[in-house]
């Protein structure tokens, strides 16, 4: 924790003057609208009072978004290294690849509503289009651009089937799949809230779109608040879980 601290120390002088600038132009003077924007105090007090709420939110967010996000991944993967791996195949269909993942998954909703028997199921639809598009590119581009004495490495050493892929090819392609998947998750969190606030009946979008429809802006801003630390948080622990499989390539700029 005292680690953590002194990383991000410049990071919480910052966030405390900006909350110390929130509190000074909300009680001290009239230059916001109290109803939109209310007092610091307001705000932590809905947020106490809350918790219990944004926590069964959570959970419910989080029932959609771990599918979503573990189908992407094994979809996705597996999708891009068999394409990775056939050139041919991948040229035959790339007009699609490259036509179809730009658009953004909020259009395929109305489908997914109406051929999924649930709202949890098209949510999770959704939000697996979303997440798999970047890993499932990510990963071809990893595959496409192994360096060629990866591959004569693994030759020399005679390495095929699973322990060519397990050993040589996600290895080497790790780097672009983990940044695929990192931009995936930032997708999903744009694409579950977005889900959760039109349909949903709980859910960390569903809280923040709640109390906005009564104007009971100190519970936004407290569902604001609570969903950006967890969404931080998730984050900071991809980056810990990235950082850890990828030490191979500190070691190797270490060495350079």
């Amino acid at each position: 924790m005292i680690k953590l601290i002194r990383q991000y120390s410049i990071t919480l002088l910052i966030a405390i003057a900006l909350i110390a600038v929130w509190v000074i132009i909300t009680s001290f003077s009239d230059w916001l609208n109290p109803i939109i924007f209310p007092p610091a105090q307001d705000i932590l007090k809905a947020l106490v009072g809350a918790f219990g709420e944004l926590v069964t939110g959570f959970i419910s967010s989080m029932g959609l978004l771990i599918p979503a996000i573990a189908a992407a991944l094994l979809l996705g993967i597996s999708g891009g290294l068999f394409f990775g791996l056939h050139q041919k195949s991948r040229e035959i269909l790339a007009p699609f690849f490259h036509t179809l993942s730009p658009l953004p998954p909020t259009l395929f909703i109305p489908y997914s509503i109406a051929l999924l028997p649930t709202f949890k199921l098209a949510s999770i639809a959704i939000l697996f289009i979303g997440a798999f598009w970047p890993i499932f590119l990510g990963t071809i581009q990893g595959v496409v651009l192994i360096e060629k004495h990866y591959w004569d490495n693994a030759k020399t050493l005679g390495l095929k089937g699973k322990d060519l892929v397990f050993r040589v090819i996600l290895p080497a392609s790790s780097p672009h799949i983990l940044s695929g998947t990192g931009t995936a998750l930032t997708l999903s969190f744009i694409v579950l809230m977005m889900a959760e606030m039109f349909g949903a009946q709980s859910g960390m979008g569903h809280f923040v779109q709640y109390y906005t429809d009564f104007s009971q802006y100190d519970h936004v801003l407290a569902g604001l608040i609570f969903n950006s630390f967890i969404i931080l948080s998730i984050m900071i622990l991809f980056e810990k879980v990235k950082k850890r499989i990828l030490f191979w390539m500190n070691l190797k700029s270490e060495g350079n």
